[in-house]
């Protein structure tokens, strides 16, 4: 390990992890950067039973007063964003600057959630008995589990965690067995904002926040256990459609966040600079592995050929290699399998008689063996099998139409739903995009690309993505259990709907 790594280390307090069986490498070069202990099968009771003991003590804390350990891990977050987005660099492969844009996602989203803690508002309900009122209020749920995903391995984690500590929960945090470093370093700073809360004479349970490190067992465990009644699981489609089905079988609720397959279509009338500049970086930030990446580039037939040529010279321009080098646009992919997968897609794509105009094939970079993949871009003669699945990597499949009506069936016909956009100056295409008849994702972007999207809108996407909905608008009603309430201040017991039942 280089002595630039272990630096990184230190400064979020991980110097001595060394000791366990789970071998952690990064993706920069492949080199072993830390081995940490792993919980097992027989552990999540224990863990369970605690955050259950820290629910019962946390939701008695007035919200306001709850949204004051949001605050102050707010803070202890801003404090740390330079070191933490290192470590996110260094671990999942992404650039310095999505590592620290990460970092900013978990700062503003308890920005939001502490301006929350206040509003987690109820209704009054006009009862038709006299002397009666009703109303509908909103309460603490339980622990809640959240499994997050390599990619993007701490923002998920506190869109969830600063909501749902806000509403009264308990949080227990499975992250990927490819990045838990970071995790472990912020269950650190949660600590610090803890203790800080804890000087300013608030009382706060132990175990309010729990890691629990571990293979696919384990999670299977957190998920099957009847004292979890929300798992927020992101991932994989696969993956998610186990999580819900195990969930449901036991009555439990789930919020799945899951794979994406987003398409940007080009309209004939679209500025073109500022669609190439939203193309690739959506294209190929992260390289390819956020489920907002676009993958699908449908564009009219009119300027299509255009667009390709300026869209081959640009990517043949992006800077590939280290991402802790600020100069580099394209970082690593996080494995091997990962590349394996995404060669495997490119072989398919062309047996579906795919051209390849750029890219496809492992870019070298001298002196680091990590998996870098050379962006590409492939011309399709129509939405093949390959084309309808997701593959992790920065892949883009470029198709043409003529017809809006036509753009807009391209981009409903795949089997998930989370983002999309078109690029036009046509206010007609854009709101017809925008319509019941238009795109059927959870986002819908005019003039943006799919990947990116703000805290204070709802995150998340229909069919195969999974249909939930984390970070803002109104998603903090997951993390709660809504009650119907009917108060009686009168002598009488008038029945509902005029049922009359004299003793």
């Amino acid at each position: 390990m280089t002595a630039e790594y272990e630096t990184i280390l230190v400064k979020n307090g991980l110097s001595s992890l060394n000791k366990g069986k789970l071998k952690i490498h990064t993706p920069i070069d492949g080199a072993e950067i830390a081995r940490i202990a792993t919980h097992s099968v027989k552990d999540v009771d224990g863990i369970v039973a605690q955050s259950k003991e820290a629910f019962l003590q946390w939701r008695k804390t007035p919200a306001p007063v709850r949204g004051e350990l949001v605050r102050l891990l707010g803070e202890e977050l801003r404090a740390a964003k330079n070191d933490l987005g290192e470590l996110v660099t260094l671990e999942c492969g992404k650039i310095l600057s999505e590592g620290l844009g990460e970092v900013q996602e978990m700062i503003d989203i308890c920005d939001f959630a502490v301006g929350q803690s206040r509003q987690l508002y109820g209704l009054t309900i006009a009862s038709e008995r006299p002397e009666h009122h009703m109303r509908e209020t909103w309460q603490p749920l339980g622990p809640v589990a959240v499994i997050s995903a390599f990619n993007f391995p701490v923002a998920v984690w506190s869109w969830n965690a600063a909501l749902a500590l806000v509403c009264g929960d308990s949080v227990i945090w499975k992250p990927s067995e490819k990045t838990p470093l970071t995790a472990l370093a912020c269950e650190k700073i949660f600590e610090k904002a803890v203790m800080r809360f804890k000087e300013q004479g608030n009382l706060c349970p132990d175990n309010l926040l729990q890691v629990l490190i571990g293979e696919a067992d384990v999670g299977q465990a957190l998920v099957d256990h009847t004292d979890v009644p929300l798992v927020s699981a992101t991932g994989s489609t696969r993956m998610g459609k186990i999580v819900g089905e195990r969930v449901a079988q036991r009555m439990g609720k789930s919020l799945l966040e899951l794979g994406g397959n987003n398409a940007m279509i080009v309209s004939e009338s679209a500025d073109m600079d500022l669609a190439l500049r939203a193309i690739v970086f959506s294209a190929v930030g992260t390289a390819g592995q956020r489920c907002t990446t676009l993958r699908r580039l449908i564009v009219h037939e009119k300027v299509k050929d255009d667009l390709l040529q300026k869209l081959k010279s640009a990517y043949e321009s992006l800077a590939v290699g280290s991402p802790l080098d600020s100069k580099t646009l394209v970082g690593p992919l996080i494995d091997k399998e990962a590349f394996t997968h995404m060669s495997q897609a490119v072989k398919q794509a062309k047996k579906e008689k795919g051209s390849v105009i750029t890219g496809g094939e492992r870019h070298n970079v001298e002196g680091l063996d990590g998996y870098y993949p050379q962006p590409t871009i492939i011309d399709m003669p129509e939405q093949s099998s390959v084309v309808q699945h997701e593959t992790f990597a920065p892949i883009l499949y470029v198709m043409t139409y003529e017809t809006i009506e036509e753009a807009i069936e391209m981009n409903n016909a795949v089997p998930q739903g989370l983002s999309s956009c078109i690029f036009t100056t046509n206010v007609k295409e854009a709101e017809r995009f925008l319509s019941a008849t238009g795109s059927d994702c959870g986002i819908a972007n005019v003039n943006i690309g799919p990947s990116g999207a703000e805290i204070g809108g709802a995150f998340g996407g229909e069919k195969e993505t999974g249909g939930g909905r984390e970070s803002g608008s109104d998603s903090w009603k997951v993390y709660m259990r809504r009650q119907t309430q009917t108060v009686n201040y009168s002598d009488e017991l008038p029945l509902a709907q005029g049922v009359e039942f004299d003793i």
